[in-house]
């Protein structure tokens, strides 16, 4: 059975939807949000209706959409008081206006004053309208009083012209709601995760690889940008895309080259996420021309750099996070790699394994410590990415001769 724990699930949302070309994007964040586990309700402006039908968002909410403050004289109260978290998407340069000075005198705009708690703002505009100095205030009054702004982009606008103004896709504005509800036990915590696979040359059009996708990597650096972590993404060659709020991303082919951006990006880092899955050996000389087709071809072979080793052999190393993918359930090889690496934490997953391993979305890990385990049933990688980063957390909490991770990066500050 999969663990279908969603972070949005149950959860109350009252969305708004003011008077912008972005608004024909609501339906599909209103299904999105909905496959999330999530129950939304939708506010629509009078001027939102000049480019969606409410019909078109309530099939899709499952719910009545509200637009006249007059229809239901209390609901303006009721709506807010029913709910989790209030979304604005597309939030006009006009309802951001109205929010920033006071003003209520619409449903969606009186509802807002009378929330009391986390709303997100999701600005969508033309560009002039976007940088005008009046408009940026507003934003800043806003930002400074703990609305959660998620976009614009930058891109084609509606005009036909150029700019930022573009309201933020939807899987960006979803996984921004998740971190609102998401605990911050790594914030401001500086991680660096390792994705995918690395490419070992033979020649300039062959290499050796693996089957790794970069599914587990890249769910974990979204769920430690959830917990308020600055990431650090060092991927191999990977089609996932890039998680929305990194510190900096960094692509890379060889094993190599993972292991020097790594080190690169080391300096204050409090945890080292090794979920990549580079290779173990390389050809000892890289052809600079293409091998011909001549029978057989006989390659020799040398040690690609242990990057995991490596780090658990610093003076001051970071926490260390390691993974042992097996074919089997060899648990005996992953616990002698946490000591023989001084890894902190080493998580197995064996890749034979149904719905485990390689280009899958789920996983099914045990968690491994020293002196202790802990083994997880079959879940989505984003999960299972929750729990290792819940092990991590415990861990470096806990009095074991190791400093709790912001006293470390205090410490260092101070040398």
């Amino acid at each position: 059975m999969k663990n279908k724990k969603k972070v949005l699930k149950n959860k109350k949302i009252l969305l708004g939807v003011a008077g912008g070309v972005a608004a024909y994007k609501s339906v599909d964040l209103v299904r999105r949000l909905k496959d999330e586990g999530a129950s939304v309700n939708v506010i629509m402006t009078d001027a939102s209706k000049n480019f969606i039908t409410p019909l078109s968002l309530e099939i899709a909410a499952g719910n009545k959409v509200y637009s006249n403050l007059f229809d239901d004289p209390m609901s303006h109260i009721n709506l807010p008081k029913e709910t989790d978290i209030m979304l604005i998407a597309p939030a006009t340069a006009n309802i951001i206006g109205k929010f920033a000075n006071g003003i209520a005198d619409d449903l969606l705009s009186t509802c807002f004053l009378s929330f009391k708690g986390r709303v997100v703002i999701a600005p969508s505009m033309n560009w002039r309208m976007y940088d005008n100095p009046i408009f940026q205030e507003n934003l800043r009054r806003l930002t400074a009083y703990g609305i959660i702004q998620v976009g614009p982009d930058k891109g084609t606008l509606a005009c036909g012209e150029e700019g930022i103004g573009r309201m933020a896709d939807v899987s960006e504005i979803i996984e921004t709601i998740k971190s609102a509800f998401s605990k911050k036990d790594f914030f401001k915590k500086k991680v660096i995760v390792t994705a995918g696979p690395t490419r070992e040359y033979l020649d300039p059009v062959r290499f050796l690889s693996n089957r790794s996708s970069g599914k587990m990597g890249y769910a974990l650096a979204r769920a430690c940008i959830r917990r308020g972590a600055e990431v650090i993404l060092v991927s191999g060659p990977s089609n996932i895309e890039k998680p929305h709020g990194l510190k900096a991303f960094h692509t890379v082919e060889t094993t190599r080259e993972m292991r020097d951006e790594v080190f690169k990006s080391l300096p204050a880092t409090d945890v080292v996420i090794m979920a990549a899955a580079p290779a173990d050996f390389s050809p000892e000389k890289e052809e600079k021309a293409k091998i011909e087709k001549s029978g057989r071809l006989s390659v020799n072979f040398k040690s690609a750099p242990d990057i995991l080793s490596e780090l658990g052999k610093l003076k001051n190393k970071p926490f260390l996070v390691g993974f042992a993918a097996e074919t089997g359930r060899r648990l005996d090889r992953a616990k002698e790699k946490l000591i023989r690496k001084n890894a902190d934490i080493v998580v197995f997953n064996d890749v034979t394994a149904p719905c485990s391993g390689f280009d899958v979305d789920t996983n099914k890990i045990t968690i491994i410590r020293k002196n202790k385990e802990l083994s997880l049933p079959v879940m989505t990688k984003d999960n299972a990415a929750e729990a290792i980063l819940d092990a991590v957390s415990g861990a470096i909490g806990k009095q074991g001769g190791r400093q709790p991770i912001r006293k470390l990066r205090a410490n260092r500050r101070r040398r």
